[in-house]
């Protein structure tokens, strides 16, 4: 396992996506943190109730760092631009924290070959002491034994990964099915019953309004909504470090319960505000940042939330206004509840000629080779016929929208064999194959094992990645 993760290009991987699947907002770790006396300053939050002190995350901040000078050579400071290191960091950490829980030792001898094994510290295909030493005193600025722990502290991440993705696995059927999935394409004919087309002969009466909204007042509830006051600090370039300080001393000082205003003048920063916005929705102003709004919904009013990050951009919260979920009066949605209603209505009829249609097609379809004329039946029936370029898994199909539902569909027919009814965005769908150009099966043999590896990739990341997930809920 050791010997397959010294390979840069598998660790440079991992390391990649761990940062692609973290928030894209700095959030401390767990609610509790938030709200601190000045006894317990002296860290920034809790991993599974274990406090985490300031040097604890400076020294996975620093990990970080280092882990992409490694990956990325000359490339890792325009890199670490792009990225969010706070919350790495605390990936970082919680990933170690599941790893102690686990048991998950690296040895020594582990921690030394490896480093004896990294391409950066090598001269002709061997290890150089000298170069070791002297890029960790001038390109990682780290002293040897910090370095090696983060060495080690990386192979037992590792370790984590390969233990708990080691039973995922793929067999020969699923590596055909994904290679055709994204290498086949696929034309095919179709009958439509677009919601549109019925949707404008519709016009409900007020009692059917009445009753719908009456039986279907779920459907118009209105998510929690917030209003926050927020100050924020753009960090770029060689200010960035400074600005990080900055944000961190601000956060410090509110939580020792200073006024928000008091402490947005001694810097000299403008308080702004989002108005009402739905728990559903972006932050105005700010963006999307789902940690942050989730962490709203949790907190009372008034309460100062946790720096985090959105582009160049450093923001401090506080909740001015809460309101909760609620569901308005008839007569201010009532149009809103007419559209919902029209759609309903809409989306039954389009079924039910589509059903009508297919019953037919079964009933007289004599002999089932036959092909079917779709144009000739469309005109019969309130439907739309047509015929679509060929298209790949992934793509968009001109006038349909997304291709994946239909290709997977698609693939399952034989020659002029009708699919059953598929609903999407538009419309609900028959269809059958019109052109299918298979797979080069010599070109599949030659990349086979080479897919394979790819793809026994992406599901044990996208395992892990769920791994995390449930960490971080606490779900595991």
């Amino acid at each position: 396992m050791l010997g397959e993760l010294r390979k840069k290009k598998l660790a440079r991987m991992i390391w990649t996506i761990l940062a692609i699947i973290i928030v894209p907002a700095f959030i401390f770790w767990g609610s509790s943190s938030i709200i601190r006396g000045k006894k317990e300053s002296a860290y920034v939050g809790k991993i599974f109730g274990k406090n985490i002190s300031t040097l604890e995350f400076q020294d996975a901040i620093n990990a970080v760092k280092n882990r992409a000078i490694l990956d990325y050579g000359e490339d890792a400071l325009s890199e670490l631009e792009k990225r969010n290191l706070e919350s790495e960091a605390w990936l970082r950490l919680i990933l170690l924290a599941e790893a102690k829980r686990q048991k998950i030792n690296v040895s020594d001898n582990e921690v030394a070959r490896s480093i004896q094994n990294l391409p950066i510290f090598q001269k002709k295909g061997q290890f150089d002491n000298s170069i070791y030493q002297y890029l960790l005193k001038y390109t990682f600025n780290t002293q040897p034994r910090s370095f090696e722990e983060q060495i080690r502290q990386d192979l037992k991440i590792f370790k984590l990964y390969s233990q708990v993705t080691s039973s995922i696995e793929v067999d020969a059927a699923e590596v055909e099915k994904e290679y055709r999935k994204l290498n086949e394409e696929l034309s095919i004919d179709y009958l439509a019953a677009l919601f549109a087309d019925f949707e404008k002969d519709l016009n409900p009466s007020e009692e059917e309004i009445k009753n719908y909204f009456s039986e279907n007042p779920l459907e118009f509830q209105q998510p929690p909504s917030f209003n926050l006051e927020y100050i924020s600090l753009e960090a770029q370039g060689a200010e960035k470090t400074i600005v990080e300080e900055k944000i961190k001393e601000i956060f410090s000082r509110l939580n020792l319960a200073e006024e928000f205003s008091e402490v947005a003048k001694d810097y000299d920063l403008k308080i702004k505000e989002t108005g009402l916005f739905a728990q559903t929705e972006a932050i105005p102003e700010i963006g999307w940042v789902p940690d942050v709004i989730n962490l709203a919904a949790q907190a009372p009013k008034g309460q100062i939330l946790p720096p985090f990050l959105v582009e160049n951009s450093y923001y401090i919260c506080k909740i001015k206004e809460k309101k909760q979920p609620y569901i308005p009066e008839l007569e201010t949605i009532k149009d809103k509840v007419k559209q919902a209603l029209i759609k309903n209505k809409a989306a039954i009829l389009a079924k039910e000629e589509l059903d009508k249609c297919l019953a037919d097609l079964t009933q007289k379809r004599e002999p089932k080779t036959k092909k079917i004329n779709f144009k000739r039946l469309a005109g019969h029936y309130n439907l739309k016929s047509g015929t679509t370029e060929l298209f790949k898994f992934g793509s968009e199909i001109e006038g349909i929208g997304a291709s994946d539902e239909f290709f997977l569909r698609a693939q399952e027919l034989q020659e002029n064999e009708l699919s059953e009814i598929i609903q999407a965005a538009l419309g609900y769908y028959i269809i059958r194959i019109k052109e299918k150009i298979e797979i080069d099966k010599n070109k599949f043999e030659k990349e086979k094992e080479e897919f394979r590896e790819k793809l026994l990739m992406q599901k044990k990341m996208a395992y892990f990645q769920n791994y995390i997930e449930e960490l971080k809920t606490g779900r595991r």
